[in-house]
This record gives C-alpha cells, sequence and structure tokens, in this order.
C-alpha cells in the first residue's frame, strides 16, 4: 500500500517565503500606484496626483518619524506631539517672515538659506520644548498610559493656548519663497516645485536616519534598546540618556515636519498640529511601533491614498485612512514592519 502524499511545504518553499516576507510591505506602495493608475482615466492627473501624494507622505513621515521612536523606546503615548508640529511652524514661518528680502528674491540660493535658518530656528525650539515636556510632563508618569494621554493632551492644549497669546488668533497666510512658486509640465502633469522638493528632502532624510540608526553606535544602542531595553542597561549603558535624546530628536522632527507643513499649505494655525496628528498616529500604528521603515512606507501609503481618493470620490476621503489602517492592522496586527522586542 503506497504511503499518502505529503502536502506540507517543502523547507526550500517555506525558506522562500519566509525572505520575500519583509518585502511585501515594500511592495504596497507601487501596488497602489499601479492601482491608481488604472483608476485614473488621465496620466497627467494620476502624475500630479502621485507626486503631490508623496509630497504630503514625506512630510507626514517627517512628522511621524520622531513619533515612532519614541513609542517603539520609551512606552510613552505622547499625544502632546502636535504641539511641537505647531510651534515649529510657528517659529519657523516667522523667522522666513523676517527674512522677507531673502526668500522674495529671485535667487535659489538665497531662498535655500532662509528656508534652512527657518529650519534649524524651528528645530532648535522644539528641541528644547521637548526637553522641557521630557522632564515636567512625562517623566512623572512613565508607565502609566492612561496618565500619559491625559497629561500630554493637556500639554498640547495649553501650547495651543500659548501659541495663540503669543501670535495672535488669526491664521498666518504667507508665500512660499520666490524660486520654489510655481509648477514644472513633464509629460503634460504641472509638477509644483515645491512638492518636488519635499519628496526629495523626505527621502534624503529618511536614508540618513536608516543610516544613523544602522551603522552608527548610538543608532545601535536606540535599536537595541527598543528589542530589549534591560539588557542594554544591564552592559552598562544608561539608557535613561538615551531617552532624553530620542525624545528631544523626535521633539525637532516634529518642528522640521511643521515648517515643511505650513509651506505646503501656505498657512498655519495654532491647531495645525492637532489636526495632523490623526495622520501622524495612522501612520506610526500601521508602520509598527518603533520602525523607522515601516514609518517611511505607511507614510507614503497615507499620502497616495488621500490624494487618489480625494480626486475620486471627495466624500470617502475622510475616512480612507481609517480604512487603510483596519484593513494593514487585519493583515498584521502588529503593523506593517514591526519590531519584535524580546519576552
Amino acid at each position: 500500500m503506497s504511503a499518502a502524499p505529503d502536502h506540507t511545504p517543502t523547507m526550500a518553499a517555506r525558506g522562500l517565503g519566509e525572505r520575500l516576507a519583509p518585502w511585501l510591505p515594500v511592495l504596497l506602495v507601487p501596488a497602489l500606484c499601479l492601482a491608481g493608475w488604472l483608476a485614473i482615466p488621465s496620466g497627467s492627473s494620476w502624475l500630479t496626483l502621485t507626486v503631490s501624494g508623496l509630497a504630503m507622505g514625506m512630510m507626514i513621515f517627517i512628522m511621524a518619524s520622531g513619533l515612532t521612536l519614541i513609542f517603539g523606546l520609551m512606552d510613552v503615548i505622547n499625544f502632546g506631539h502636535g504641539a511641537f508640529v505647531s510651534v515649529g511652524a510657528f517659529c519657523g514661518i516667522s523667522v522666513l517672515l523676517a527674512l522677507g528680502g531673502w526668500a522674495g528674491a529671485p535667487s535659489l540660493m538665497l531662498n535655500l538659506l532662509a528656508v534652512l535658518l527657518a529650519v534649524c530656528a524651528a528645530m532648535l525650539a522644539t528641541g528644547l520644548m521637548g526637553w522641557v515636556f521630557e522632564r515636567v510632563i512625562v517623566r512623572p508618569v512613565y508607565g502609566a498610559h492612561l496618565k500619559q494621554i491625559l497629561v500630554t493632551m493637556g500639554g498640547l492644549i495649553i501650547t495651543e493656548q500659548l501659541i495663540l497669546a503669543i501670535w495672535g488668533p488669526d491664521a498666518i497666510f504667507f508665500s512660499r519663497p520666490e524660486t520654489l512658486k510655481g509648477a514644472i509640465t513633464f509629460a503634460g502633469a504641472a509638477l509644483e516645485k515645491y512638492r518636488l522638493l519635499a519628496v526629495a528632502f523626505g527621502l534624503i532624510l529618511f536614508l540618513a536616519m536608516r543610516g544613523v540608526l544602522r551603522t552608527t553606535r548610538i543608532g545601535l544602542i536606540v535599536r537595541a534598546g527598543v528589542e530589549n531595553g534591560e539588557m542594554v542597561e544591564a552592559l552598562g549603558y544608561r539608557l535613561r540618556r538615551v531617552f532624553i535624546g530620542v525624545f528631544v530628536a523626535g521633539s525637532a522632527l516634529a518642528g522640521l515636519g511643521g515648517v515643511m507643513w505650513g509651506l505646503y499649505q501656505e498657512v498655519i494655525t495654532a491647531h495645525m498640529g492637532g489636526e495632523t496628528l490623526v495622520l501622524v498616529f495612522i501612520v506610526v500604528i500601521i508602520g509598527g511601533l518603533g520602525s523607522v521603515e515601516g514609518c517611511f512606507i505607511g507614510a507614503l501609503m497615507v499620502g497616495l491614498m488621500q490624494n487618489y481618493v480625494a480626486f475620486l470620490e471627495p466624500k470617502l476621503a475622510l475616512v480612507s485612512n481609517i480604512a487603510l489602517m483596519v484593513a494593514v492592522l487585519m493583515w498584521r496586527p502588529q503593523g506593517m514592519v514591526p519590531v519584535v522586542k524580546a519576552k
């Protein structure tokens, strides 16, 4: 009597599946672009929406990248992260408006220098604010998630009121630097210069962060702290200082994102940080807590989804990213690129 055929997967097949599994989230971005190309009848419209979506995703990534590390390393639910976005936007745009001569000059060098000084001012202000925020508000509630939500939300509300007191209650409208205005035409599509710059800058920042986390000593300590903080402390590293450094860096990145988001919208308000906080948390959750790569992929998907759905069916745009988060979490409950912590 012959033995029944064995239908269990071979070791080679399982090995191939395990090797391909980490790349599946990466393929979602081109798959979403392909879906948009098939759904949008005009190729020029698709290209315009894709570049806009990528630019939006890059700016969301900048705001969310610091928060995902704070979540993963410090186990802190910081609803006050939006406060750093707002403060960064107001500080940076105030500097940019003060340098109106440079920003209005028809010189790319002077325009970029004005933007660079605005970004440096925003990151310095929000980095210092993050240091105070961690010591005064976050440190007393380590390990207590409910208290973290309450006190950080309170910090966000207080910060918004301080912005209203300092800069006034009215929204501030402004124009981008002269050489960053307008668009270039490519394949019949109008591609805004600033959005192309945002895509390039976001990609460079992602590669720089990935390089720091994977090749430098401090990056290895941060990654090890995300996976097993107790072991890092047992090896003699003072993880508390790393906590503070990550919190300050994450706050500074939020300020940078605030400036870029303000230039993207050409208007800033005291509540802009709270309004973007929903998108930031969606990106952090679907990417995987503590994962910069997952945060990057999730941000691009959110930006593309928002633009495609708003063009095809505007009424569904408000729920499109929530639906995306639900779909991803049903597929991978820990996020697309989860960081596995030691037990």
